[in-house]
């Protein structure tokens, strides 16, 4: 007999593949240009030249069996040491290759960050807030802890405090934060950090005992004029940076990642062993080398990320003009208006009829909304607004 728990799972699809897949169906009826589908957030830019670039130059150029071999559990060093020193020259931190530990992308990262916090099967519990990408949750159960969600603000998705000092008892391990954040795009602010920062210092003091912030953060690169993404661990000891390439670099299928922690952080002598040991548990033991060298090789580039820029740009004015409310996205590639009626998986199923593909928020944990995905070529995302229009006007 196959497993309970992952049986009764088989028809629970995600809703954003099962909107993906409608998308290629209809698209395959009345063409692809006629569909416009903000489903997914799949990078919509080519990788800087220097990837293709040096990952062939790696696999003409060096040892085969060192390039396909097994690396060590924790990163190539000289790849780590790369990396902190990027991150040094960016933010003054004073990292060496001790302080980073490779990851098979952020959802391995935050996964290993999770475990290496808790211990499974007790009380302990990740703090979140809504709206939040949905495999929080898969990562916690993973991880035989609970994950506690914080009502989202929905004036500025910033934090609710109030929510928040509330919530945090002697079981809380971490505060889960994504800034940017998927799927509202909003950024959190410095003064929302130190805000978080001084509460959790209070909080460690008052109940003898360290609350980390795992801060995911593969949009950290994708950050829009007039917005700043301050560095969280600069701001707060106790910070586990989650990073992934996937989306500044736009190689999400090579699924490449790190933990970032400073010396300041509670244990930091044998967290890197503490974290190789979550991820054994997860069972891997090393990142795949070719994309750790290409990384090495490669770190401080970005793919042309300003597509993102206009693209934001062009929809943010739109929605607002044809009658939407939205909080103006500060980062990523999504925009999270709010529904045009109460249910917005009813007005998601609604905007098919304009074909438009757009993901209702209540998988996000802040029903009322919608995620609209728009890495796509701009000149598609010019000839939606004339469907989103039509879309509010269906309500009037």
């Amino acid at each position: 007999m196959l497993s309970k728990q992952y049986s009764k799972n088989v028809n629970a699809r995600s809703v954003i593949r099962d909107l993906f897949e409608y998308s290629k169906a209809r698209a395959a009826e009345i063409g692809a240009d006629n569909v416009f589908d903000f489903s997914i957030g799949n990078p919509s830019v080519q990788p800087p030249e220097c990837v293709t670039k040096v990952a062939a130059e790696i696999l003409a150029n060096e040892d085969p069996v060192s390039v396909h071999g097994y690396p060590s559990a924790e990163g190539i060093p000289w790849v780590r040491k790369a990396i902190a020193d990027e991150l040094n020259a960016r933010f003054g931190e004073s990292y060496t290759e001790k302080n980073i530990f490779m990851t098979i992308g952020a959802a391995a990262a935050v996964t290993c960050c999770v475990r290496a916090v808790s211990d499974f099967g007790t009380n302990d519990k990740i703090i979140t807030f809504a709206p939040y990408f949905p495999e929080y949750m898969v990562y916690a159960r993973s991880a035989g802890v609970k994950l506690e969600v914080i009502p989202a603000d929905i004036e500025n998705f910033q934090i609710n405090f109030d929510a928040l000092e509330k919530a945090i008892d002697r079981d809380t391990r971490a505060i889960l934060i994504n800034s940017p954040n998927n799927p509202s795009g909003a950024v959190y602010s410095e003064e929302t950090l130190k805000k978080l920062g001084a509460l959790l210092d209070a909080k460690q003091k008052e109940y003898g005992r360290s609350i980390y912030i795992i801060s995911d953060e593969p949009y950290r690169e994708i950050v829009f004029r007039g917005f700043k993404v301050p560095y969280v661990a600069g701001i707060y000891a106790n910070t586990l940076v989650c990073y992934s390439y996937s989306k500044a670099m736009s190689i999400p299928g090579e699924r490449i990642g790190y933990v970032a922690f400073t010396d300041r952080c509670e244990d930091s002598d044998i967290l890197l062993k503490v974290l190789a040991g979550a991820a054994r548990d997860l069972a891997y033991v090393g990142v795949p080398a070719l994309y750790q060298l290409v990384v090495g090789k490669s770190t401080g580039q970005t793919a042309d990320l300003s597509i993102y820029q206009e693209n934001k740009d062009i929809l943010y004015k739109g929605l607002i003009d044809a009658g939407y409310t939205c909080v103006e996205p500060g980062g990523t590639f999504y925009a999270f208006p709010r529904s045009l009626e109460p249910d917005a998986v009813a007005f998601c199923e609604r905007a098919k009829k304009f074909e438009l593909v757009l993901v209702p928020g209540d998988g996000f944990g802040c029903p009322g909304h919608f995620r609209i995905a728009f890495c796509q070529p701009k000149e598609k995302v010019q000839r939606s607004l004339e469907k989103f229009r039509e879309l509010a006007e269906s309500y009037k």
